[in-house]
């Protein structure tokens, strides 16, 4: 059984070959090629946090993942991060544990990346003018770095609700190819941003939809429990296309869940990425359209991820 720090882990991972895991496993999964449960979570309210376990494996692969992921997001206060966790490789024959991940919620944080990096590669109009970031912490960093990969576009709004957080992503030395603008007003955001990503922890919403404009695309990550929301509900009704990462599970939390909840959209609007992968069609089809996709993470980004890691050590 290998055990590998998160130094170890960043020296292993490929990005290339992760993005193309990432494809994969959502194609495979889309076509019924993998079992992934549901998922197991805690939430916590003082201090607030949530813990997730995500576990499954491809039908025809060699192994299965457990993956137990926190976030605490009192932890900045401490000088902590706000998300932590490791993840479980195990043999599918023998059910033998092979390696031990202790990614300290990295792996998480690329794996959900790389879904925004194939999300805005499929959706996102040809000729993106301004990107929107609602969010300043770690996810916010890597949704910006994969999306280098995805467009030209490097003029960028970050809004969080503590302005000085936004100024300091923006002097990140990591994004200093970025035009990047802290910004105190969503609305001015949205409105004139045709690529928003939120990643953030909310609640309640906090983009509507009389803020966005024809031509947008906006991708969420941030909702990825049954109390989060970052998206009013009638976003998905004044959506074109409404992309999702799991039908089955946006279905119950998840920015996508709370419209369906209350009759807002029907279930059948959804179109999962896996399903875009293979058919461009069911994405973006004009540069006017309004689409959206709802990325609540799914078990099969973490046996993928999980995977490139290991074949490399070994």
């Amino acid at each position: 059984m290998k055990i590998l720090s998160l130094e170890v882990i960043k020296k292993a991972l490929s990005i290339p070959k992760v993005l193309k895991a990432i494809e994969d496993g959502f194609i495979a999964y889309s076509q019924g090629q993998t079992v992934i449960p549901p998922v197991a979570s805690l939430s916590f309210k003082d201090p607030p946090g949530d813990c997730h376990i995500k576990y499954g494996y491809l039908k025809k692969g060699k192994y299965y993942v457990v993956k137990v992921a926190s976030g605490f997001y009192e932890n900045p206060k401490l000088g902590l991060s706000s998300n932590n966790g490791l993840m479980l490789l195990f043999d599918k024959q023998t059910g033998r544990c092979v390696s031990i991940l202790l990614d300290e919620g990295y792996l998480t944080d690329i794996r959900t990346a790389a879904a925004g990096y194939v999300a805005a590669k499929l959706l996102a109009p040809k000729n993106i003018t301004n990107i929107g970031i609602v969010g300043t912490g770690a996810q916010a960093y890597y949704q910006l770095k994969f999306l280098r990969e995805a467009t030209k576009c490097r003029k960028v709004m970050v809004w969080g609700r503590d302005i000085e957080k936004a100024k300091k992503l923006s002097m990140h030395h990591d994004l200093k190819e970025w035009e990047i603008q802290p910004i105190k007003d969503l609305v001015e955001l949205a409105s004139k941003s045709n690529l928003i990503i939120t990643t953030t922890a909310s609640t309640q919403p906090i983009i509507f939809a009389d803020f966005i404009m024809p031509g947008t695309h906006i991708t969420a990550v941030g909702a990825d429990d049954t109390h989060k929301q970052e998206l009013d509900e009638n976003i998905f009704v004044k959506a074109d296309r409404v992309v999702v990462d799991s039908k089955s599970q946006c279905a119950l939390f998840g920015d996508a869940s709370h419209a369906i909840k209350k009759g807002s959209i029907n279930f059948e609007k959804l179109v999962e990425l896996g399903d875009v992968l293979v058919d461009p069609s069911l994405g973006r089809t004009s540069e006017e359209q309004i689409t959206v996709c709802d990325l609540t993470g799914i078990a099969i980004q973490d046996l993928q991820i999980a995977e490139c890691v290991f074949s490399s050590i070994s």
